[in-house]
């Protein structure tokens, strides 16, 4: 993958897939933007990825203001003259397991902010600095609870079905652009979201396994590996598009 030089903006990266994600594009000398709410786990990442030999800057953001996402960009574009690759994974579950019936005001409304509003503004003004430079890549990580029914799960199932139906709507405004945009959906991974999940009872690994052909959890850089490949040149004829990478759950 030809990632040589890129400046890329990757969400939620300071754990997890976004992590994953961040230091996959620095090996690939891109130069990487780590955006975090928590600006120490954000450092950690820059750290890692500068020994590795890579270049990456932490930029803390709360996805849910407008104005920290509108900042962000404008920082990453006076520091390297341009956007080319907007990764948008910052994500959330809701603290409940629960029934719609009793799903929470609170878990609705923190989960809608982060992963769907969240995306809306970083989708927003990426795409307006990607017009004005004339080209740009849009890699947003939904789940395979945005393309399935997903139990006692409403707010996340909601929010990541509304960041595929984003995906594919602004593909088909800006496929003239020269801008691409599309999504990767991951089905059960190991991260902080799957620990939680997890957490519910004892033998909840063993249950959720069975649903998975390949019997195991996927790896956070299994995703980031179809992150960098949809943001490269490789994949330059794609675009509107959802890959699910959930070994083989969905079937």
């Amino acid at each position: 993958m030809n990632l040589d030089n890129k400046v890329v903006i990757v969400t939620g990266a300071g754990s997890g897939i976004g992590a994953a994600t961040a230091k996959l594009f620095g090996r690939h000398n891109a130069k990487v933007i780590v955006s975090d709410i928590n600006l120490e786990n954000a450092q950690k990442v820059v750290d890692e990825i500068a020994a590795d030999g890579g270049s990456a800057s932490a930029i803390k953001t709360d996805v849910t203001q407008f104005e920290e996402v509108a900042s962000l960009i404008k920082q990453t574009v006076a520091n390297h003259n341009k956007l080319d690759v907007m990764v948008n994974n910052a994500g959330i579950a809701g603290k409940n397991q629960l029934r719609t019936a009793e799903h929470t005001h609170e878990d609705w409304h923190n989960v809608i902010a982060v992963n769907q509003t969240g995306v809306f503004y970083c989708m927003k003004l990426a795409l307006q600095q990607m017009r004005k430079q004339g080209h740009g890549n849009i890699v947003n990580v939904a789940s395979l609870a945005g393309l399935k029914a997903s139990g006692n799960n409403l707010s996340y199932s909601a929010s990541k079905f509304a960041v595929v139906g984003m995906t594919k709507s602004a593909a088909l405004e800006y496929g003239r652009k020269n801008i691409r945009i599309n999504a990767v959906c991951p089905g059960f991974t190991n991260s902080a979201l799957l620990d939680q999940l997890l957490s519910v009872s004892p033998d909840m690994g063993d249950k959720l396994k069975r649903f998975i052909p390949m019997g195991r959890f996927g790896e956070a850089v299994e995703i980031a590996e179809a992150v960098c490949w949809l943001a490269s040149e490789n994949s330059k004829f794609i675009t509107g598009q959802t890959i699910t990478l959930d070994g083989g759950t969905s079937l």
